[in-house]
């Protein structure tokens, strides 16, 4: 016989478990033991086993083809139950979406108070503006055990503080400069739309609002972006629409998991001349092949900018989109539901950054938590071979509930 690979599973034996076993006999629990803990270390048999487990996914053991009749016929029979389920389901998440419409009217007023001290329209009482932070009370604590006995330094402190006060009295910004255009720098997915063009527009972003759909109106929900006066547009609002759909597909009724969004509808900004900055005039050179003269010609494109969120594709009717402009509205649906659920309601947060931290410390845990609790590692990542397609996790949906 020709020599074995001393990787293949030929090659376990049973004598390395500390134990012989006769021709006849039947290897016992500790060599079985061994020789599953040998071949789960064995990379080749382990790639193995994965190929055979991949070509298994996806397809039937064959036990719901072979049930009797009378079985699968019970089996359709649970199908319409399920079917049932998911439309009583939608008439659910459609009142939710009812009760999530009258709340909002109550949010309303807060967010009025909002924007009225953001962009300096009242100054907000000394009561209002009762508020200390754990860092604060940690400070407190500080400069009680750290304090001194000595007037004189106690004096030059208390002048240097009042120096202090006074020059921040002499600064005195209207309400709260760049709170909007903060945040966006501050969330990543907002700060990977803004360009250095769009920073002084942003400065005049005053509110960002949220307006559902009426009762008995498809559903779906505005965003409403106010701008204070600028030399940019004349818009004094721009707003940005999304359809939702909270019913299942005929098609494919099972796929039903709650409201999702389908489709999105910018608006016409009105810039000014020579200021709009969504697009861009490039020059190129072009030579005459005949006569060996050039001329310049000037062609119109478009622009990186925020403001291309107000200009999304279109969803044709059919429903059928290329691969790009699938990419391209999944992104803008997650950007318009982030607005709706997380960046208009918690905005201040978002701009001291808490929210952030938050959001953060909680990715974080999903990312190195393993199924079992414990934390795993990077080396798929690296791993050149690796195929994130058999992992056994779906891509996330841009889902609305």
């Amino acid at each position: 016989m020709g020599d074995k690979n001393e990787d293949s599973v030929e090659e376990v034996e049973v004598e390395e478990s500390g134990g012989k076993q006769g021709s006849g006999d039947a290897p016992g629990k500790s060599a079985v033991g061994d020789i599953s803990s040998q071949v789960m270390q064995n990379p080749q048999v382990l790639a193995a086993l994965q190929e055979r487990l991949d070509g298994l996914v996806g397809k039937s053991t064959g036990y719901i083809e072979n049930l009797p009749k009378v079985v699968k016929r019970r089996v359709k029979a649970l199908k319409n139950l399920q079917v049932k389920y998911a439309k009583t389901e939608a008439k659910f998440y459609e009142e939710v979406h009812e009760l999530e419409c009258k709340y909002a009217a109550l949010y309303q007023s807060l967010y009025e108070k909002r924007k009225d001290v953001v962009i300096g329209a009242i100054e907000p009482t000394d009561s209002d503006c009762e508020w200390q932070s754990s860092d604060e009370e940690e400070d407190d604590e500080e400069n009680e055990l750290l304090a001194v006995s000595n007037d004189e330094m106690k004096k030059k402190a208390s002048l240097e503080e009042k120096e202090k006060v006074d020059e921040k009295e002499e600064e005195n910004p209207n309400g709260i400069p760049e709170f909007w255009l903060t945040i966006f720098k501050n969330v990543d997915m907002l700060s990977e739309m803004v360009q250095e063009h769009d920073e002084p527009i942003l400065k005049c972003l005053e509110n960002i609002h949220v307006k559902f759909s009426e009762p008995g109106q498809p559903m779906g929900f505005t965003l409403e972006f106010h701008f204070a006066a600028n030399d940019y547009f004349t818009n004094k609002v721009l707003t940005k629409y999304y359809s939702m759909r909270s019913e299942p597909d005929e098609s494919d009724p099972f796929s039903f998991e709650g409201p999702e969004i389908v489709s999105c509808t910018g608006c016409t900004i009105d810039w000014k001349k020579g200021k709009n900055i969504t697009v861009k005039v490039i020059k190129k050179k072009q030579k005459h092949k005949g006569r060996g003269t050039t001329r310049t010609v000037t062609k119109t494109v478009q622009n990186d900018s925020f403001f291309n969120f107000f200009n999304p594709p279109q969803v044709p009717e059919d429903g059928e989109m290329d691969e790009e402009t699938e990419v391209v509205l999944a992104a803008d649906f997650e950007i318009g539901h982030f607005f709706r659920e997380r960046v208009i309601p918690k905005a201040v947060l978002y701009f001291t950054g808490e929210a952030i931290e938050d959001d953060d410390e909680y990715e974080e845990e999903g990312e190195e938590e393993d199924a079992d609790g414990e934390e795993g590692d990077d080396d798929d990542d690296n791993d050149p071979e690796y195929d994130p397609s058999k992992d056994g996790q779906k891509p996330s949906e841009c889902k609305q509930q």
